[in-house]
């Protein structure tokens, strides 16, 4: 009820500005254009409010307007992928309880699933499939067209994380859909996010009991190659080969050159570097523990 108050009165408000700047013209708003307008205007905070990430009470509120517009645009892929991705940074980074981190993962990947399955072409694909719905929306997602790589991706990335704590048997029983998602995204756009499917497969094959771990290295390593400024393929390296491998002097020697990098460097790159760091730095604390 709260949320659907929160929408009427930025909808009241941005209609008033609309009517004082027309003074006493006899031109009439139409109630869906100034919905229409309402919505971008939020959609433009929730950017700017993304864009200063590095303050965490930015990525909450722009979690809560993102919450908010979702629930009136629920096929907007433009919004959906931006509020799956801060629900993920929000999970990953800012929060530390466990429940609430898997509630934002699970959050995330479900407002992404829903992108997928109700995008018009792979609803087109399902349908012609033969199968029972998980057989039909496998087979779909094999061959998804390039435009939902980012809610392929965020769909799979919030749910191995969601996973990532959870009874080894819930990471088998998903392990074919979140391969079959990422092997499309790597046939079609395999650098998404500084080498992010790369990344990805080298976390999840340190998380699937009976793999050989030097598949996660491979993965890993292809994800540092192509994107060696990004430091999240270092950190995750580190924090799931590294340490299950027990490297722990490469586990330590990788954190401390991400602690020790000038993320200046890169300033696109700047505050997910930043956040990398601290997460390094973090990590290195915990070392003695980690290797016992």
């Amino acid at each position: 009820i709260m949320r659907k108050y929160f929408i009427l009165f930025y909808w009241l408000l941005f209609s008033l500005k609309i009517f004082i700047s027309w003074g006493c013209s006899n031109q009439k708003l139409k109630i869906q254009d100034a919905q229409s307008q309402n919505v971008e205007f939020l959609i433009q905070q929730a950017k700017q409010l993304w864009e200063q990430r590095s303050d965490s009470s930015s990525v909450i509120k722009a979690n809560y307007i993102l919450g908010l517009v979702n629930e009136v645009e629920k096929n907007d892929k433009e919004i959906i992928n931006m509020y799956s991705r801060s629900l993920f940074f929000q999970g990953m980074f800012l929060e530390y309880d466990k429940k609430k981190k898997d509630s934002l993962f699970l959050k995330g990947a479900e407002v992404a699933k829903y992108s997928v399955l109700n995008d018009s072409l792979f609803k087109s694909t399902f349908n012609r499939t033969i199968g029972d719905d998980e057989f039909k929306i496998i087979s779909a997602l094999s061959i998804a067209p390039k435009e939902l790589v980012p809610s392929m991706y965020w769909w799979a990335k919030n749910k191995l994380w969601y996973l990532n704590n959870k009874p080894a048997i819930e990471r088998i029983n998903h392990r074919e859909l979140l391969e079959v998602i990422m092997h499309r995204i790597i046939a079609l756009e395999p650098d998404y996010l500084y080498g992010g499917p790369y990344r990805f497969f080298g976390l999840l094959y340190t998380r699937i009991p009976g793999l050989k771990l030097n598949q996660s290295e491979t993965y890993f390593n292809q994800s540092l190659a192509s994107n060696p400024e990004f430091l999240g393929n270092a950190v995750l390296m580190a924090e799931f080969y590294h340490q299950k491998a027990g490297n722990r002097e490469k586990f330590h020697k990788t954190l401390q050159d991400v602690v020790n990098y000038d993320i200046a460097q890169y300033p696109e790159l700047l505050t997910d570097n930043l956040f990398f760091q601290n997460k390094a730095a973090k990590l290195l604390e915990s070392e003695s523990s980690l290797f016992e």
